[in-house]
């Protein structure tokens, strides 16, 4: 994977990597750079883990995603709490350092959530410093052309997974699921 990173100090940070998408009648996946984008330092905030409503965050994300799939005229997205806890498995992971801010190990959560799917996709996101993170998380994946293929894909199921650290960063995965 290549990542291409821009910080600046006083900034809010955002990373995302771009989407990640697997059939399984043909098993291919692929994987495309990652982007980091900065905010401009009046929409920086200090949070803490302490104050983030990861709750809410991810009931931003959900409703964002499936506001935005109906303004183009397709179906919403259901919520899957197998999907759900996989994606917050996958957060937390990527929160606590024990994985790479990626979608590494992707094929397995997909086969634990135990639903037969024709296919699967995932999105994965993190930021720092942001009042409104969901919101800049949503709108990255918006503007980024893999993000967006997953978002406007033909999947019907989703689980959203949002985590924190001690660093403030808050950690995002939306797992997509195409049930047959």
């Amino acid at each position: 994977m290549i990542r291409q990173t821009i910080l600046g100090i006083g900034l809010g940070t955002f990373v995302l990597t771009s989407g990640l998408m697997t059939f399984s009648a043909s098993a291919q996946s692929s994987l495309t750079p990652t982007q980091t984008i900065q905010s401009s330092p009046s929409s920086r905030v200090k949070q803490s883990a302490k104050t983030v409503n990861i709750a809410g965050l991810e009931q931003s994300v959900f409703k964002q995603i499936n506001q935005y799939r109906r303004s183009i005229g397709l179906q919403p997205l259901q919520i899957d709490s197998r999907m759900t806890n996989q994606a917050k498995r996958h957060s937390q992971d990527m929160a606590s350092g024990m994985l790479p801010f990626g979608h590494d190990g992707f094929h397995e959560r997909v086969k634990a959530i135990a639903i037969p799917y024709s296919g699967a996709a995932e999105n994965v996101a993190f930021n720092q410093g942001y009042s409104d993170p969901a919101t800049q998380a949503v709108q990255g994946w918006l503007k980024s052309p893999g993000h967006l293929t997953n978002i406007k894909g033909n999947y019907n199921l989703t689980g959203i997974g949002v985590a924190t650290n001690s660093k403030g960063e808050i950690y995002f995965t939306q797992v997509f699921l195409k049930s047959r």
